[in-house]
């Protein structure tokens, strides 16, 4: 059946008619202009704002409870649909919200090129699309990928010489599937290689990306490095490996778990103390994904919104994890609040209903300068 689907979406999707194919070249955006002129309200869709979510880890609920507040405070209805990683599924959903002329769609995806000529079809539309990390899109999202990877290296690095006497058995769960995240597991693997003291004994990615995916995968690991000091990737899989190192007896306080995302879970670990689990490099969904909903519906009043925007990565520390979780609460007051937003987020470009034919479509980073 999903096999039929698929192939059914897909001989629309090639039937469909063509637009242009956006912005395909690297392109360095200036700044975002917010008194940008007003351009022409869409016209054929509806105020709506729909959320197609690849599964349910904590990191894509929290775009979808900023996106929800964004759209009730600026009266737009809201639409939710989890596919729990399943491709066809995705295609029927982002098919089904076209069709229903919603304003605004925003879309993440275990397989971005599966979906990536659907969300077009959207855009063709006139309806205000937004993604993470991979185009195309109206409005683009990324963090700066070598520096958030960077981040957490450095912590590690910083823990491995203050606490392991400069020596360390590193394990990676890592993203590479997704190519639009390697940059940082580059960063990591640059930092430890550099290290004589360093072994990284695993380089994998788990599957799914998931905490129970983590939990295999590390199962799996411990079966030949049954001594594990490092465990760098996504919160969601190292707080699996946490979990499995716990159930094997072989979590120690000296070890350093850290990860990406900033997920509620892992922000408890690191409160704690005496978890090996000692950091996140936060990027807060909520708050983004407040930020979107607010953009779409300012594409739906005409208004000028960004082409892309940075996700800035923030350490989380004992300084600043009581913020941290006051914004994650209420994403409307960071957004809100400029100096809290821009701690946030960072704005680029500027695209409208007028000017829709100016879509990002090749993988945009601030980190690329040319």
């Amino acid at each position: 059946m999903a096999l039929v689907l698929a192939t059914m979406i897909g001989v629309n999707a090639a039937t469909a008619q063509e637009g242009p194919p956006g912005i395909t070249q690297r392109t360095v955006f200036p700044a975002f202009n917010p008194s940008a002129p007003m351009c022409t309200p869409p016209k054929g869709v509806s105020r709506v704002l729909a959320y197609v979510q690849e599964n349910q880890r904590d990191f894509l609920q929290g775009i979808g409870y900023g996106l929800e507040m964004a759209a009730k405070n600026r009266g737009l209805e809201y639409r939710h649909s989890v596919t729990d990683d399943d491709i066809a599924k995705a295609l029927q959903q982002i098919a089904t919200f076209r069709e229903a002329k919603v304003g605004g769609l925003v879309a993440t995806s275990s397989d971005p090129a599966a979906i990536s000529k659907s969300l077009q079809q959207a855009i063709w539309a006139g309806i205000f699309v937004g993604t993470v990390v991979p185009p195309p899109a109206t409005l683009l999202l990324n963090a700066p990928q070598y520096a958030t990877g960077k981040a957490l290296t450095d912590a590690a690095i910083a823990h491995i010489n203050a606490h392991l006497g400069g020596k360390a058995n590193v394990v990676l769960l890592t993203q590479d599937s997704m190519e639009y995240l390697t940059p940082r597991f580059e960063a990591m693997r640059d930092g430890f290689n550099a290290l004589p003291g360093v072994t990284i004994v695993a380089d994998i990615a788990p599957n799914p990306v998931s905490k129970e995916g983590g939990f295999a995968t590390m199962n799996t690991i411990l079966l030949a490095n049954p001594n594990i000091d490092v465990v760098l990737g996504g919160d969601a899989v190292v707080l699996g490996a946490l979990d499995a190192l716990r159930a094997a007896g072989k979590d120690r306080p000296d070890q350093f778990l850290g990860g990406i995302d900033g997920e509620a879970a892992g922000v408890a670990e690191i409160i704690k103390g005496d978890s090996p689990y000692k950091a996140s490099i936060a990027l807060s969904s909520p708050v983004f994904g407040y930020a979107m909903g607010q953009f779409a519906a300012d594409w739906l009043d005409g208004k000028s919104v960004p082409q892309a925007m940075d996700i800035l990565p923030v350490a989380l520390t004992a300084d600043n994890i009581a913020q941290y979780q006051v914004d994650l609460a209420d994403p409307a007051a960071a957004f809100a609040d400029p100096v809290r937003r821009d701690s946030y987020l960072k704005m680029y470009g500027n695209i409208c209903f007028d000017t829709r034919d100016r879509y990002v479509n090749f993988p945009w980073s601030s980190e690329l300068k040319n």
